[in-house]
């Protein structure tokens, strides 16, 4: 049994990966937050009134054998800022460093950061594999990159073991971002230009991401690792609107628009970036996770759609 900080706890992945620490393992939990009032979780909750007030003595004085650094800046419209790189790095980068350090002096053992595939791209004609050369586009992944490298070197000067997950997209019950956007699309019966998108994307659903995290928690092999994680099946736009009406029952109305012309029409009205991710190529090897952690998901892509709108 281990004693796990998650910071991040209160957010979309944070809560289900606290819940499922604090159901379902022996691993005693570590939960510091802003607010207590929207934490749920089961754990030693401590308030702080940022991430960067938690100090090495946190960590010291609760025995703290691993950190789950999930705490990020995403989701956020950066077009308004003067500097979205900066301010990406301020939370993303320089913030994790601090609490690596930290938590590095205080002898924890093991730190997960969990990281982005926007690392590696924004899209591929074949499948990233961990081992490419990064070739981060956004100022979001740009931040997570410059974490990581910073990470092996607090790793290399301490002697305190990463690991480094970066997913795609994530899904689950109340997805925010870009599920999120789709799931209101497909539920607003709106007919849609999309029938003709034969693109394959990766992504992974919360239940799979959190599986994963937890088994990094023990595994040995973790150690010093980083890792790339899927579903391992991979679906077209198209095909996802399919699925998610079906577990919604929400009729979808798919219109066969040709992707050249959808391109062109994004350009023109200023949303080129959204139309690559939605008809875009992004897709993930992970073979290097199930290899080295003997690790497959757990659920699968319809089963977690399924469980998006369960309780609908």
């Amino acid at each position: 049994m281990a004693t796990v900080c998650i910071t991040g706890s209160t957010g979309f992945i944070g809560q289900h990966l606290a819940q499922t620490l604090g159901s379902f393992t022996e691993h005693k939990l570590m939960l510091p937050v802003r607010d207590i009032q929207s934490c749920g979780t089961a754990g030693d909750i401590t308030v702080f009134a940022d991430l960067s007030d938690i100090t090495e003595d946190y960590f010291a004085k609760n025995s703290c054998d691993v950190v789950i650094h999930l705490a990020a800046r995403a989701h956020v419209t950066s077009e308004y800022l003067t500097d979205p790189l900066q301010e990406f790095r301020k939370v993303n980068c320089h913030l994790t460093l601090d609490l690596a350090r930290k938590a590095a002096a205080a002898g924890v053992k093991r730190f997960i950061f969990l990281s982005s595939i926007g690392v590696n791209g924004i899209s591929n004609l074949k499948p990233f594999k961990v081992t490419d050369k990064p070739a981060p586009v956004e100022s979001y992944a740009v931040s997570k990159l410059e974490a990581e490298i910073g990470l092996l070197e607090v790793a290399k000067s301490t002697g305190m073991e990463f690991v480094i997950i970066r997913p795609p997209l994530v899904y689950g019950p109340k997805a925010p971002g870009n599920f999120g956007k789709l799931t209101a699309l497909v539920k607003s019966g709106i007919p849609l230009p999309l029938g003709a998108v034969n693109n394959k994307r990766s992504m992974v659903s919360l239940g799979n991401l959190t599986n994963l995290i937890t088994t990094c928690i023990d595994a040995p092999q973790a150690g010093n690792q980083t890792f790339l994680v899927s579903d391992d099946y991979d679906l077209s736009t198209t095909t996802l609107l399919r699925m998610m009406a079906k577990a919604t029952g929400q009729s979808l109305l798919l219109l066969p628009v040709p992707v050249s012309l959808l391109k062109i029409a994004a350009r023109v009205v200023g949303k080129q970036g959204m139309i690559d991710r939605l008809c875009g190529n992004l897709q993930i090897d992970i073979e290097h996770t199930k290899n080295t952690l003997n690790w497959r998901p757990i659920v699968t892509v319809q089963e977690a759609i399924n469980q998006c709108f369960s309780k609908d």
